[in-house]
């Protein structure tokens, strides 16, 4: 294992955290808990549930508080599930906060169908960025669908359903 170092997970909603409520979806309640538990994860971790919200939802005010929660954590690695139609935007804002985030490793991550569903690719993602951010150097990455993007070099194709690089993906 390289890394002991605790984790901290935040989740701030998005479709990974979505549940079927009567005829809809809508959250009730983080799913990260559950997954962890699900994939029987060995690595010393806390969750903060900070907001259960639909990123398209999402403005500078949830990022700041994102930011701030990043900042005040005494974990150097983090993962924040995050919806995906607003999670360029949030890590890039992040990224933006390198000189008080310079110590810490922060991978975000969510998933296209939530996690209560079969087939959804919630659980792969969030092991994947699990592993990653106890592999990769400090700074902000996407880790989503077994590509770890860095947080000034990726864009949504929402046509395509996926994350691309714009400049160059990590490899």
């Amino acid at each position: 294992m390289f890394s002991c170092d605790q984790i901290l997970f935040i989740a701030t909603g998005g479709t990974i955290d979505k549940q079927v409520v009567g005829d809809t979806l809508d959250f009730t309640q983080s799913s990260v808990r559950n997954m962890l538990k699900q994939a029987r994860f060995q690595v010393p971790y806390e969750v903060d549930i900070i907001m259960l919200i639909d990123s398209l939802n999402m403005d500078d005010r949830h990022r700041c508080k994102i930011l701030d929660v990043c900042k005040r954590a005494k974990e150097r690695r983090i993962v924040i599930t995050h919806g995906t139609d607003t999670m360029v935007e949030t890590a890039h804002s992040l990224s933006l906060n390198k000189e008080s985030l310079s110590n810490k490793t922060i991978c975000l991550t969510g998933a296209m169908l939530p996690f209560v569903f079969n087939h959804s690719d919630a659980l792969f993602n969030l092991g994947m960025a699990s592993a990653a951010v106890q592999t990769l150097p400090c700074g902000v990455y996407i880790v989503l669908n077994g590509a770890i993007f860095m947080a000034n070099n990726v864009k949504k194709n929402k046509a395509a359903g996926r994350f691309e690089e714009i400049k160059g993906e990590l490899k």
